[in-house]
């Protein structure tokens, strides 16, 4: 009888390590520090029931957000934790890793919005294409959060090897997204309308051009912090009451109508 056969109800190694996508190595370590402990055959192979395997999904989740194994096995073997109490930790760590990503989206495309991503423009010329409201608080707050990522990186070195007359006519490219979207919700279009969508792919396709390589998952996060963060709120609803949430319903509808 080899490893990779079955007894009864229990898995095997190699079929464990395949299931959750760890090594054989791995399940005998965790084996080795007690962390997961699988019974033994008459043959000596490593057999999973379902505890076992129910405990193991809780340490590979554990181990994918960060906590180290010194640290896991008592959480597992915590008697007042159950393993609605484990979910729930487990759900609190990925929405607090969420936030994190879209704080960090938010930083950086407010940065982009400004156009401070290491641009030759006077802070006079700045204003002059970019209106008075313009500030270079959310380049300073990006760069101090987000300077040390492949994001970051991507954005300054395009945006550093723009001209002004580069940065004119981007600024005019994204004046006419925008202008799109307030005659479209002026009009009543529809967010999820062709135009609108139209509108938003426009806008998704500019600042993938212009600024970093914008795909419609990270575009559906760019949408987000148009709601989340009231800077971005104020921006677009300044122009026109209800745009940033317009926006925001157009660019939703159009990552929906590109990933069917």
């Amino acid at each position: 009888m080899t490893e990779g056969a079955v007894w009864g109800t229990a898995l095997t190694v190699g079929q464990v390590a395949e299931r959750f996508g760890v090594t054989v190595r791995t399940l005998h370590h965790y084996d080795e520090i007690g962390l997961i402990r699988p019974y033994r055959t008459a043959a000596g192979y490593r057999a999973y029931t379902g505890g076992d395997l129910e405990r193991l999904r809780h340490v590979v989740v554990y181990r994918r957000l960060g906590f180290p194994l010194e640290e896991i096995g008592p959480l597992l073997d915590d008697p007042h934790t159950d393993v609605e109490a484990h979910l729930r930790r487990q759900r609190a760590a990925v929405v607090t890793r969420l936030d994190e990503m879209r704080d960090l989206v938010a930083a950086i495309d407010r940065a982009l919005e400004a156009r401070m991503n290491g641009n030759a423009l006077t802070p006079d010329e700045q204003k002059e294409l970019f209106g008075e409201g313009f500030s270079d608080e959310y380049a300073h707050e990006a760069e101090q959060r987000w300077g040390d990522t492949d994001a970051w990186r991507q954005s300054r070195e395009r945006a550093g090897r723009y001209g002004k007359d580069d940065w004119r006519r981007i600024a005019a490219e994204g004046n006419e997204v925008t202008a799109r979207f307030v005659a479209l919700i002026r009009a009543g279009a529809p967010p999820d309308s062709a135009e609108a969508m139209d509108a938003a792919e426009a806008h998704r396709e500019h600042m993938d051009r212009w600024f970093y390589d914008l795909g419609y998952a990270m575009h559906r996060g760019l949408a987000d912090m148009y709601l989340a963060d009231p800077r971005f709120t104020k921006t677009y609803d300044d122009r026109a009451p209800g745009l940033a949430r317009y926006v925001h319903d157009a660019i939703h509808a159009n990552a929906d109508r590109h990933e069917r």
